[in-house]
């Protein structure tokens, strides 16, 4: 067998696998799975948002998901993580997958929608975009998008800040397409900045502006409280002065002793 039909194969292989713990793991939320070959053996990086059912009573549930993954799948001594999703409303698949079972428990397209994109901004995404497909209502097949906040969907920017999943439904209409996309704000480069960071750091400097003209002014004022306190003392050095060659001038009026006495003789 050639290269390029082992690499079709595994790619094959990791598609059934990915379709298999998506199924398997529902209600635990599965996200998404990192597979990787070791020496040792295969190591599988479970996402989930609740690893307490993955892993089951006494570790049961992880014996049972290894035993299966050796078997049907054919991975050499199969090494499963189970790593618990911090913020579930942040991902893709998570959130793809409760779309999902709301559709598929009768709710209608539009409030599930309205419902993912509420929870989904309310914890702090930039942007989400959902595209739902199928048939929707009648027999003809349509499409609905609904998008909410900034997201980047071309370039650079698109690769690394945007994250998308696509999940599918069977309804009695027929098989229903969801796809998310979200765009996150931890990942944002320093080049790409939000309307509202950019006012905020116009705010700032403005106010840096003020409290600067502000201390220039007081600075001004003191400058103008000191020159008239030297005015002030100039003028009553005149004062005194002044004082001082009136005195003189009478000290010149007043007779001497002796000049009284010679005035007398």
């Amino acid at each position: 067998m050639s290269a390029v039909k082992n690499v079709i194969k595994d790619n094959y292989n990791m598609m059934l696998l990915k379709d298999y713990l998506r199924e398997a793991i529902k209600d635990a939320g599965f996200s998404h799975a990192e597979i990787s070959k070791t020496p040792t053996g295969t190591r599988v990086a479970l996402h989930v948002t609740r690893p307490g059912i993955v892993i089951g009573r006494k570790g049961t549930g992880i014996r049972a998901l290894t035993e299966k993954l050796a078997t049907d799948f054919g991975l050499k001594n199969p090494q499963i993580s189970v790593v618990e999703i911090e913020k579930p409303e942040l991902v893709p698949g998570v959130m793809c997958n409760r779309m999902a079972s709301h559709i598929e428990r009768g709710t209608a397209f539009r409030r599930a929608t309205m419902w993912t994109l509420k929870q989904i901004m309310e914890s702090g995404a930039m942007g989400v975009q959902i595209t739902i497909s199928g048939k929707l209502r009648g027999d003809r097949s349509a499409f609905e998008k609904h998008t909410v906040g900034i997201l980047p969907r071309a370039g650079h920017h698109a690769e690394i800040i945007v994250e998308q999943d696509i999940a599918h439904v069977k309804t009695k209409m027929g098989l229903i397409g969801i796809r998310i996309r979200i765009a996150r704000k931890e990942k944002l480069i320093p080049e790409f900045e939000m309307r509202e960071e950019k006012t905020e750091k116009v705010k700032s400097e403005t106010e840096k502006v003020k409290s600067e003209t502000e201390e220039v002014k007081s600075e001004t004022e003191e400058v103008k409280s000191e020159t008239e306190e030297v005015k002030s003392e100039t003028e009553e050095v005149k004062s005194e002065t002044e004082q001082i060659a009136i005195e003189e001038e009478k000290m010149k009026s007043i007779e001497t002793l002796e000049e009284e006495e010679n005035r007398l003789k």
